[in-house]
């Protein structure tokens, strides 16, 4: 029997990118389906996380993400531009982003088309490894949808139609994670319990062989 977890997932989470190879050899190891759940980034939720937080948070978010990338051998560099349109000297969020809305409702409509998790792999990649500054910039994002099999300017039709429809489905998905338990990502939603953080996908695998997931033949 085919076993089904919600992934909560942010394309501003340098976590959550960290996050999808493990993801990526689970599905193919085990019986399992993801469920690509995108939601906006905490700083999109809450403008005054960052200008709230204890100021070690930044300085230590930046060191960690670097040495569990080099652990997992994952390059990580964090993006140019930064997907989130934010002051980092005063850490103020003003109301103009120029990409966040985009590419969450880019990943809505991706996993409601098709492979969600391969779509979100490729476009963070391209986002977070440091290999393109400007990712945004020609045709760079529309090379990556196509390696996961998609059509980026059929999803951009799609998204550019109904703003409003795609942001209540952001709003659906943030609330859906809220009521798993947990509000960070990336997070796994899987019968009834929440799983958050990159480090806690194993703990969810082996909650999921107790329940009686299978390797695949």
């Amino acid at each position: 029997m085919t076993h089904t977890v919600d992934l909560f997932w942010s394309f501003r989470s340098p976590y959550s990118y960290l996050a999808i190879p493990r993801i990526l050899e689970i599905t193919r190891d085990y019986d399992v389906a993801v469920n690509v759940r995108p939601v906006y980034p905490i700083a999109i939720r809450n403008p005054k996380f960052f200008s709230d937080v204890n100021p070690l948070w930044i300085p230590y978010l930046m060191t960690d993400i670097t040495r569990v990338g080099e652990m997992n051998n994952i390059p990580i560099s964090w993006p140019r531009p930064d997907p989130v349109n934010m002051n980092r000297e005063t850490k103020e969020v003003p109301a103009d982003q120029p990409y966040i809305h985009r590419l969450t409702h880019l990943g809505i409509a991706a996993a409601e088309a098709g492979d969600g998790l391969a779509f979100i792999d490729q476009i963070s990649r391209l986002i977070w490894n440091g290999e393109t500054r400007g990712w945004q910039k020609g045709d760079h994002l529309s090379n990556a949808a196509a390696k996961a099999g998609f059509d980026l300017a059929h999803l951009d039709q799609l998204i550019s139609a109904d703003f409003d429809v795609y942001d209540a489905k952001v709003s659906e998905n943030q609330q859906a994670l809220e009521q798993s338990g947990h509000w960070g990502v990336p997070t796994l939603a899987y019968n009834g319990e929440a799983f958050f953080g990159q480090d806690r996908i194993d703990l969810c695998l082996w909650r999921m062989k107790k329940n009686g997931l299978n390797a695949r033949l």
